[in-house]
């Protein structure tokens, strides 16, 4: 006998699951483009650091919003941003005025940051590789050759970048963002330093020791300078804000131009 052949019924292609839409894809999810409010808050930090808005001086609305060709409603988000990198301080009624320097603040500020800067110094020490002193090398003749010819808005520019690399050099990204925390404020304070009468000459003394350590791998050394360059910058601006320093402005004449014969006699 032959088996009786069991036939299959045909089955249905199985259907393919539902597919459910979550609230968030119903929403339309689009990468936020670079607003009005950003490049309003880049142009007065930019304001603010170098002095063209004073401390203490009050915002008003409509005519800053008329000055930088925009609604009230982005100027409000740019200084709610401002006002949380500690620029800016909003009032009950919506005016807003540049943060003055006070000195108890200058000093915590500046505890703060050299103890920042000091640890990523002795990390970079240990960590820079040829092509970061390289970098750090062209950046110094560049402040030199600023601080040479008087320029004191690209010595300035130079200057930060600096400090940022040596930061960048530790290759922490937990140091590195607590660092950028605080850029603005700190960023304002050494621009008025600068502009202290000697503070400018000082400035690029230390920074060719700070180079001169870095390039021994002197971790310790390159740390305690870096702080001390630091402190030092909060300490001018304080003894200012109490007529105990010399008057704020611009240096009478450019000092004479330091070169890299100058640094390597340094390190």
């Amino acid at each position: 006998m032959t088996e009786a052949k069991s036939e299959t019924k045909p089955t249905r292609r199985s259907k393919e699951p539902k597919r459910t839409m979550t609230a968030l894809q119903r929403r339309r999810l689009r990468v936020p483009r670079v607003g009005l409010h950003e490049q309003a808050a880049t142009r007065l930090r930019t304001m603010i650091v170098r002095g063209e808005l004073a401390p203490g001086q009050s915002l008003g609305e409509a005519d800053l919003s008329d000055a930088l060709g925009i609604s009230r409603t982005p100027l409000r988000e740019a200084l709610k941003q401002l006002a949380n990198e500690g620029l800016v301080e909003l009032r009950l009624n919506h005016s807003a005025v540049i943060t003055p320097f006070r000195r108890a603040e200058l000093t915590e500020l500046f505890e703060a940051v050299s103890g920042i800067e000091r640890c990523a110094a002795e990390l970079a020490a240990l960590r820079m590789e040829d092509a970061d002193f390289e970098r750090l090398e062209a950046l110094q003749d560049k402040i030199e050759w600023h601080h040479g010819r008087g320029e004191l808005r690209d010595y300035f520019q130079a200057n930060q970048q600096i400090h940022s690399a040596i930061v960048g050099f530790a290759r922490n990204a937990v140091l590195k963002a607590t660092h950028e925390a605080l850029l603005a404020r700190a960023e304002r304070a050494r621009f008025f330093a600068l502009s202290v009468l000697g503070r400018w000459d000082e400035s690029v003394r230390e920074h060719q020791e700070i180079l001169a350590a870095l390039r021994r791998r002197d971790a310790a050394l390159a740390g305690q300078i870096l702080a001390h360059h630091v402190r030092r910058t909060g300490e001018i601006v304080a003894d200012t804000l109490d007529g105990k320093g010399d008057q704020a402005g611009a240096p009478d004449a450019p000092a004479k131009p330091r070169g890299r014969k100058a640094r390597n006699v340094a390190s």
